[in-house]
């Protein structure tokens, strides 16, 4: 497997998710020490979609965008996303728009971004205005979009090898996977998420930023086994405000490659999710957990990451899934 990408610069800086029934749909498009690493609130006015699958084990959302660490961005100029974003950055046009960037947080956000700082404004925006009005995002996480949510997905990113393909369980509203498209257009990304009206905005938000070459979204959950007929094993599986480890990693261990790895984005629990579920993880097919911190002396706090690589191919994973109603 190819090394992890290196920051550009000495350090890089550093939504809604759920757990993903394989649904056709979507488009195409002791606990070790943690160590440095690269790398909703519900809308009251919104009814919830009656197409979406329901999750009647899915732990809720404190906040539909207010997981801990979770989304939306800054006005953008006129003109589409592009893969290049090359479109040089006005910090004008941030401060004008619904989710502003600090401009205490610009120098990460450069670091971070770089020439595609514009595009993930351009994200940022679509999260604090459609993403708000459909419930994806709560209305509060705006002024604190990037702080919690941009950044801190994007921190990830130094953890993933040049030219991964990645899998992004419970995307919701696209974090941390549509972070990691915009930041890393070396990356092909998979968004799997179950619920309609959640994918119905990711198809667009791909569309609008011009990522569908890079960027493919599946409607299913990754729990079920038909899931990964539906997505090809990848090198890295990201989750965001999922579940436990113990439940995440039977889910996602077996959409990832031998050899492949678990990112999974946690708060101050991670350490003790790790002592508590480690044995589990090992149990299927993991090694042994490890706990990252990304974007160490960019962001405060940094990111913390669960990482898990998958050692070994084994039935039990799918044993842990939920049971129909």
């Amino acid at each position: 497997m190819s090394e992890p990408v290196r920051p550009a610069v000495d350090r890089r800086p550093g939504v809604e998710g759920g757990a993903g029934a394989a649904v056709p749909g979507g488009r195409r498009g002791g606990t070790p020490d943690a160590r440095p690493c690269p790398g909703t609130v519900t809308n009251p006015d919104v009814v919830t979609d009656p197409d979406a699958i329901a999750d009647p084990d899915a732990v809720a959302d404190p906040d539909p965008v207010a997981d801990p660490d979770a989304v939306a961005a800054p006005r953008l100029a006129d003109g589409g996303g592009s893969r290049s974003g090359t479109t040089p950055f006005e910090p004008t046009i941030l401060a004008e728009s619904p989710a502003p960037l600090p401009e205490v947080l610009v120098p990460a956000a450069r670091q971070m971004f770089g020439e595609r700082l514009e595009l993930a404004a351009r994200y940022a925006e679509l999260l604090a205005t459609d993403g708000v009005v459909r419930g994806l995002v709560g209305p509060r996480e705006a002024p604190r979009m990037w702080e919690r949510h941009l950044l801190n997905c994007a921190a990830v990113a130094e953890l993933v090898p040049v030219g991964a393909s990645v899998v992004d369980i419970g995307s919701g509203a696209g974090l941390p996977g549509l972070v990691l498209a915009v930041v890393r257009p070396d990356l092909a990304v998979t968004l799997v998420e179950p619920m309609a009206r959640r994918v119905a905005f990711l198809d667009e938000a791909v569309d609008q930023l011009g990522l569908a070459d890079a960027v493919s979204v599946v409607r299913a959950r990754a729990e079920e086994s038909a899931t990964t007929r539906m997505v090809a094993p990848a090198d890295v599986v990201t989750a965001r405000a999922v579940a436990a480890l113990d439940r995440l990693a039977a889910w996602s261990l077996p959409l990832a490659k031998v050899g492949g790895r678990l990112l999974a984005l946690k708060g101050s629990s991670a350490e003790e999710e790790v002592a508590e579920h480690g044995d589990v993880v090992r149990r299927l097919g993991g090694g042994p957990p490890q706990v990252r911190l990304c974007g160490v002396g960019l962001i405060d706090p940094p990111t913390t990451v669960i990482e898990v690589v998958r050692e070994r191919s084994t039935d039990s994973a799918r044993r842990s899934r939920r049971p129909r109603r």
